[in-house]
């Protein structure tokens, strides 16, 4: 399990992510995040997370959330990324989504 972690975000255009996909992982496709992990020891997580605000906002009118909400399940995605959470496979997608959902959970509980 790491335990300590020195890491950032940070908010980009559409256009730059894309740059940022081509140049490093050699994908042509628009996404809304990329999480590079540059941890040096399996206890130590250290990464960057690069989020497309333009992707967050399409995304969130598409499945119906707030903006906020949306840029949250994001972040909570890459960081999940960076705790070694795969969503290569069917399992690890699911995977990654319940994670994404109770990390919300908790993140947004309700006012009383």
């Amino acid at each position: 399990m790491r335990r300590t972690s020195t890491w950032g975000s940070t908010s980009v255009d559409e256009a730059y992510l894309l740059q940022i996909n081509c140049d490093f992982l050699q994908h042509e496709y628009y996404t809304n995040i990329i999480t590079f992990d540059l941890s040096d020891t399996p206890q130590r997580v250290s990464g960057e997370i690069y989020i497309s605000v333009d992707r967050v906002k399409d995304n969130a009118a598409t499945h119906g959330v707030s903006f906020t909400e949306e840029l949250h399940r994001v972040f909570f995605h890459g960081a999940l990324h960076l705790c070694e959470y795969q969503d290569k496979k069917p399992a690890e997608v699911k995977a990654m989504r319940m994670m994404e959902d109770r990390y919300l959970g908790a993140y947004f509980i309700p006012n009383k």
